[in-house]
Parts: structure tokens; C-alpha cells; sequence
């Protein structure tokens, strides 16, 4: 009984327009209903009879190819589990050796307090027990003189008793000697350092305030630091079903990029071109700066203008049949249907708006020269990120949480996460850098425009390296970008006069 379960839940009909099931779409490996081909598949080719697909179909071997599929994602779930496990026992051991690193800090501070305080106890029993030394062995000489001159009071009385004249005047003139031996000595105590007062004081090292200053100031010991290193595996299953594992950080090394430059399309759009963009069916998008919305075939013939009144700037697609473009002068984003040719939403902001990019159901745009506002599709802020940045925020990607964007005055490339913080600043060789794109592995593609080249920055911001230069005949690149899911794309210079297709590999 439970077998016969599902074989009763499922139907020949479209779940979603109740209609028979009787074609199938190859591009999609979907069945499908009479509606579904006209307003889903109408631009697929190859549709067939599902009948006919069913006839020719080994439905054992599909099982049997299902089951491995599934076997597979087991597999690699099981693996995931099994790491983020011993992920979870290894972060425990981390843990405990940030707190032992904690207590270490601490008692090596402390250590180093405790010698720094013994050293100056001692140079202040040292100080005090010679002072304390001199003032008594000046007592003791004080002491002495006074004893001697009560004795010569005493014999001052008796020195005229009982003696002729001569002897009282010779003693008297005796005793009146010492006296002045005496005079002299209290007279020269006034140039004796030992008659001085002494306090012993302790003059504060300059660096101690410093150093209190800094740990008043002081938040913390240390930053607490979470490192992700990417180890998820991008599964690809092949026509035929066949899944694949691909390590994503095995084939990051930007050392092993190469690209080549395959054909040049004059397309002559005659105006600057300000952003381009490869949409999902492969058609693209270039926007002349200030000016109008154009649309392209894939191998890059002008195909029509959009009706998109206004003097857009940057454009960026938000799902099959959406896009979203800026139009600065009216401080507004305008979200466009490509099916049915209408601005369905027109977003109103307070600033300039430029550089435009979207990401995780929301839009990242510049605005003016330093801020870049995170913004859902109904226009509410959700993030205002403040940039360092010496020209306008006009060209800009939104991926994996982070924003990145080129400075062409200050001839650099920036990454802040979504919080604001500033992840790294790569200025190394640049001159007038514009266009940017992210390749799969979150590595950053640039235009050079003044260098006529095309440089991969790795995405820790560390290294780089060129890729294509003017050597291989490529001349003022101001846009880049890759065709959706597809290891090539087209690059297009500032004036608009040429279409460049490359293709792009990993050795």
C-alpha cells in the first residue's frame, strides 16, 4: 500500500494551469502544458511531444540515474555533517586556547608590573638609606659642636677666678678664638647642601601616562575572530544527470587564470557607455552614459532601445524578466519589465544615485561620492555603509555580503562588508580603474581604462594579476562582465564603438 502512494499523487496535468501535460522542454528537462510553452518557454527550442519522450525513455535506467543522484547528495550531506562536526570539536580547542591566551596576556602584564615595581622599591631604599645616612652623620657633627661650645661656656665663668689680669686675657682671648672658629663654621653651613630640607618624591615616567591614557582607551586585549574558509563543494549535474563535486577553493588561485580575446563587434552606439550587464538569456544590456537604455543580442547586434524615458546610468537584473537601472538626475531607481516593457516601481531617494547592484533580494547603490545604501525592492534602507572615496560611487558589485567598488580618481579598489567595516583597499599599479565584476570563486575583475587592461584582484585583496593588455589589443575598457553561468563574457570600451567577447579558464 505504501508503494502505490505516490503513483496515485501524481498527475498528467500542470499543477499550475490545470491543463494536460503533453509537451516536454528539453532546455528545462520539464514537462509541460499548452500555457506553460507560451508564457515560460516561448524563446526555448527543441520543444517536443511528452509522449514521445516517454516512448524513447528507459524508465529503469532513469530510476536507477535518480537513485545515484541521490545517493550522491546523501553523500556529500553526510560529508558536510561530518565535517562541521569535527568543525564544532576543533572550535572547542580553539576556544580554550583563547582563554589560556587571555590568562597568558594578563600574566605576562603582570609579571612585568611586579619587576618594574620591585626595581624602583629597591632604588628607593637605596636613595632613602644615603639621605637618611647624611642628615644623621650631620646631627651627630652638630651635636659635637654644640658639647664643645657648652664647654667653653663653662670655662668662660672660671677662666677669670682666682687669676691674675694676664691669665684671664689669655684666656679669655683662648676661648674667644674658638668662638670664632665656631662663627666661621655656622657661617659656611649656609653654602652646605646638608642644611637643606629633603623630601623624597618619585618623578613619574612620561610613558606611564601614555600608557594609562592607552588603557583607559583600551576596549579589549584582543579581537575575537571568525576565519571562513570556503569548503562547500558546487554540485553540477550534467544533462545526463551525472553529478559532479567541484572544491570551490582548489580552483581560486588566481595564478592559474587566463583569458584570450576571441571576437571584436563594432556596435557603435555612438555615446560613452556608463554600465553593462549580460542578462540570464544572454542578451545584454549597455547604457550609455546619461542617456539611453540599449539592448543587444547575444553575439552583441543592436537589437532596440528600451522606452525607459530618462537619462539612466547603471543597470543591474534582478530575476528573469526584471531589471533595475539609476537615473542620477532624478534620484530614482527604476524597476523595469522586460516582458511587458513598463517601469513597474520607481524608487525616490535623497541623494544622486550611480553605481547599482543586486544581491541576496536587495539593491546596493551608490550614492554621491561616499555612501552606499543596502535597499529592499519596496526602496526601504536596510544598511547605509559611509565610504572612503575620492570620486563618485559609480561603478559597483554586491556579492557574498560584500560591496565592492572602484575609486578611478584615487586609482583604487575597495571591499567593506555589509556592517561598514573596510575589508581591504587594493591600489597597487591601478590607473583609473572602472568597471568591476566578480567571477565565481568572489575573485574581483577589473577594467583599467587608462592602462588598457583587464587585472584579477584574489578575493582577500592580497595579489592580483593582469590578464589582458594592450599587447592583446584591447584599448580603453570601461565595462566587463560574464555571461550568466558561462566561463566568457564581453568587455566594452568607454565610447561604445566596440564589443570585445573574451573567454576566461582556470589552468
Amino acid at each position: 500500500m505504501a508503494s502505490s502512494k505516490p503513483s496515485q499523487a501524481i498527475k498528467p496535468e500542470c499543477d499550475k494551469h490545470g491543463q494536460d501535460l503533453i509537451l516536454y522542454c528539453p532546455g528545462h528537462l520539464m514537462p509541460c502544458c499548452d500555457e506553460c510553452i507560451s508564457t515560460s518557454h516561448s524563446k526555448c527550442t527543441g520543444i517536443t511531444s511528452l509522449a514521445g519522450v516517454v516512448d524513447k525513455t528507459k524508465i529503469e535506467k532513469s530510476k536507477e540515474s535518480v537513485e545515484t543522484n541521490i545517493n550522491s547528495i546523501l553523500n556529500l550531506l553526510g560529508s558536510l555533517i561530518n565535517n562541521k562536526s569535527k568543525n564544532i570539536k576543533r572550535g572547542e580547542n580553539q576556544y580554550k586556547d583563547i582563554q589560556k591566551s587571555i590568562k597568558e596576556i594578563r600574566k605576562e602584564i603582570n609579571n612585568h608590573l611586579d619587576h618594574l615595581e620591585k626595581k624602583l622599591s629597591k632604588e628607593i631604599d637605596t636613595i632613602w638609606n644615603q639621605e637618611k645616612a647624611s642628615a644623621t652623620d650631620f646631627i651627630s657633627e652638630i651635636e659635637a659642636k654644640k658639647k664643645n661650645l657648652k664647654e667653653m661656656k663653662e670655662h668662660l665663668q672660671t677662666v677669670t677666678t682666682h687669676t691674675s689680669k694676664l691669665q684671664s686675657f689669655l684666656g679669655v682671648h683662648q676661648i674667644e678664638q674658638q668662638v670664632h672658629q665656631c662663627q666661621r663654621y655656622v657661617e659656611d653651613l649656609d653654602d652646605d647642601e646638608r642644611t637643606k630640607e629633603v623630601d623624597i618624591k618619585m618623578k613619574q615616567n612620561d610613558e606611564i601616562e601614555k600608557i594609562l591614557n592607552t588603557l583607559e582607551s583600551l576596549e579589549s586585549l584582543g579581537e575575537v575572530i571568525v576565519i571562513k574558509t570556503e569548503v562547500a563543494m558546487k554540485i553540477e549535474i550534467s544533462v545526463g544527470r551525472e553529478l559532479k563535486l567541484v572544491p570551490l577553493q582548489e580552483q581560486s588561485n588566481i595564478n592559474n587564470m587566463t583569458m584570450s580575446l576571441e571576437t571584436k563587434i563594432e556596435i557603435n552606439i555612438k555615446e560613452d557607455i556608463s554600465d553593462m550587464i549580460c542578462q540570464m538569456d544572454g542578451r545584454l544590456i549597455v547604457v550609455e552614459y546619461s542617456g539611453k537604455v540599449n539592448l543587444l543580442t547575444s553575439d552583441g547586434k543592436l537589437q532596440k532601445q528600451l522606452p525607459i524615458p530618462g537619462k539612466a546610468y547603471s543597470v543591474t537584473q534582478i530575476n528573469q524578466n526584471t531589471i533595475a537601472i539609476t537615473y542620477p538626475h532624478e534620484t530614482a531607481i527604476k524597476i523595469f519589465n522586460m516582458e511587458n516593457e513598463t517601469v513597474t516601481k520607481v524608487i525616490t531617494l535623497d541623494k544622486q544615485c550611480y553605481g547599482l547592484s543586486f544581491s541576496n533580494n536587495s539593491l546596493a547603490v551608490g550614492l554621491s561620492d561616499d555612501e552606499i545604501r543596502i535597499i529592499d525592492l519596496e526602496g526601504n534602507t536596510q544598511k547605509s555603509i559611509q565610504v572612503e572615496n575620492e570620486s563618485g560611487l559609480y561603478d559597483l558589485v554586491y556579492c557574498n555580503d560584500r560591496v565592492f567598488y572602484s575609486d578611478f580618481i584615487g586609482y583604487a579598489v575597495y571591499c567593506y562588508d555589509e556592517s561598514g567595516k573596510q575589508i581591504w583597499k587594493y591600489t597597487q599599479d591601478l590607473s583609473q580603474p572602472y568597471g568591476l565584476c566578480t567571477d565565481t570563486y568572489g575573485n574581483i575583475i577589473v577594467a583599467d581604462y587608462m592602462c588598457h587592461r583587464i587585472i584579477v584582484i584574489s578575493k582577500d585583496g592580497q595579489n592580483s594579476k593582469v590578464l589582458i593588455s594592450e599587447e592583446d589589443g584591447l584599448n580603453s575598457p570601461q565595462c566587463i562582465c560574464f555571461k550568466h553561468n558561462e566561463s566568457s563574457g564581453f568587455i566594452c570600451d568607454f565610447q561604445g564603438k566596440n564589443l570585445t567577447k573574451f573567454n576566461f579558464s582556470i589552468k
